[in-house]
């Protein structure tokens, strides 16, 4: 077994914006490194505003998107490697199951929600027949709080958007993964039970040994859910560490502004309070800190070069020059 489960190895990802010719770079993912190691499950929550990158960077990990630069390793496994999961989708989605936005758009409301779960168990060799997928769809929806008896033969109308979404969980869980992504999971639920579903989240965690990548802008649940947090600004991983420690003390000028912006549970920042004049596809080509032109503390150093990882002890980085606070000797 591979020491990291997975590994972001300075992935970049570039769009192209206004047509062939006349139209501009964006550098969505701006050269990323980030990893999961392989001995205990971890949640990762991946934070930062609308348009950073976070989507962008699921995506690739899914396999949606290919990087343009930069490699992604599953338990040792390299996506670019044509004799692993370039030509074994089957095993890729045994490893890695997602669980998206609005739950009401993974299912057709045409199709009774108990058949996607049928699917998934028999379509990937999981269950060889009926009887087995039978029970197997009932221990899944259990562990989310549900059961085949009340799910079954009902239609996605006839549940509201947190049933909905555990029903999203428990598809994912059929696979029994090593990976789960939940991009932005909470987004389009009730707030009431915003905090059940990531509690759901810890819980699952530790019962079935599977490691999630949590992508919000819900810093709330990302400080209740998370062993750990990675910022993102202008498809840039700025800091990133225990999750504990980079909320209650932040290094980076930017992962500060975030953190004073968080109320209450469930609550998120509004971007129109957080938007600068200067809002163009531009600042995500900058050279130098892409947070400078905004930043209270950059000096000339800032303006002139893009700074390296600052490690603060021995898991805790930051790309500053200026950290809020210092490294431990």
């Amino acid at each position: 077994m591979a020491d990291k489960l997975l590994e972001i190895k300075g992935v970049s990802k570039i769009f192209r914006v206004g047509g062939m010719i006349r139209g501009k770079k964006l550098v969505a993912v701006d050269d990323v490194t980030l990893s999961i190691d392989n001995d205990k499950p971890v949640i990762l929550s991946v934070v930062g505003e609308s348009g950073c990158g976070k989507s962008t960077l699921c995506k690739m990990v899914l396999r949606l998107h290919n990087p343009d630069m930069g490699d992604i390793v599953l338990d040792g496994k390299s996506y670019r490697d044509k004799k692993s999961y370039n030509y074994n989708a089957k095993q890729f989605k045994l490893d890695v199951q997602p669980i998206f936005q609005n739950p009401y758009e993974s299912f057709s409301a045409r199709k009774p929600v108990d058949s996607y779960l049928f699917n998934t168990a028999l379509r990937l060799g999981i269950a060889k027949n009926k009887a087995e997928a039978t029970n197997l769809v009932d221990d899944a929806l259990k562990s989310v709080g549900l059961s085949l008896a009340v799910v079954k033969g009902k239609y996605p109308t006839q549940f509201s958007g947190g049933e909905l979404q555990r029903v999203s969980i428990a598809r994912a869980l059929i696979t029994r993964p090593k990976l789960i992504i939940a991009d932005e999971p909470v987004a389009a639920i009730d707030a009431s039970m915003k905090m059940n579903i990531v509690n759901l989240f810890k819980e699952l965690k530790d019962k079935y040994k599977v490691s999630f990548i949590y992508i919000t802008h819900d810093l709330s649940t990302a400080y209740y859910v998370s062993d750990y947090i990675a910022t993102l600004y202008r498809g840039c991983l700025i800091e990133y560490g225990p999750a504990k420690e980079i909320m209650d003390e932040p290094a980076h000028p930017y992962t500060e502004l975030l953190m004073s912006a968080v109320p209450r549970i469930g609550d998120k920042w509004a971007d129109d309070d957080m938007a600068l004049p200067d809002m163009e596809s531009k600042e995500y080509s900058i050279t130098y800190c892409k947070f400078a032109p905004r930043c209270p503390y950059a000096t000339d150093e800032c303006r002139k070069s893009r700074p390296g990882e600052t490690y603060l002890n021995d898991v805790r980085k930051v790309m500053c020059f200026h950290p809020l606070i210092q490294p431990k000797k």
